[in-house]
């Protein structure tokens, strides 16, 4: 029986809703990833074993946010994997986006102390602070202020819009 208005049984919507999780999540990952191997290859140059307790601070800091990100991210994948042949779709979607959301957060949060620190190397303080800022109010109003008002515009649309 179609519930959805798309020719699809809850099954088949729950099926694609979860594959689509999983296919959002390869894009994310790949960042991660990508974010995680230069942190990690950071440790190991001269110019760090030099570096002041801030720096490792700040490297430590986004190191561990890239690892609960990464963590976060790969769940959802991990949980199906073992739970889809449980009848468990449902839930595995609702705290899928739970963790990629928790997860994207951590991700934002990682390159913005990354960012912000590369700024405190080059640059200094000043830097670090003026970078930290805008990076976290780029990735705010990305992921959150410009898709709440995208819905807001759709849920009420102009006067001369409407019906």
């Amino acid at each position: 029986m179609d519930m959805t208005g798309r020719g699809e049984t809850e099954h088949q919507r729950l099926t694609r809703n979860v594959n689509e999780l999983l296919g959002e999540l390869r894009v994310a990952q790949a960042g991660v990833q990508i974010l995680f191997g230069f942190l990690l290859a950071v440790v190991f140059t001269p110019m760090f074993a030099e570096a002041g307790l801030l720096v490792k601070a700040l490297h430590l800091a986004a190191v561990l946010l890239a690892v609960l990100a990464t963590a976060l991210l790969s769940a959802p994948a991990t949980w199906h994997r073992v739970l889809f042949r449980k009848g468990l779709r449902r839930e595995i979607l609702a705290e899928g986006n739970r963790m990629v959301l928790a997860g994207l957060a951590c991700l934002a949060a990682a390159l913005t102390v990354t960012v912000s620190l590369i700024g405190y190397v080059v640059f200094g303080l000043v830097a670090l602070i003026v970078l930290a800022v805008l990076v976290s109010a780029c990735f705010t109003y990305l992921w959150v202020v410009a898709p709440r008002r995208l819905q807001r515009i759709k849920q009420d649309p102009p006067a001369g819009n409407r019906p």
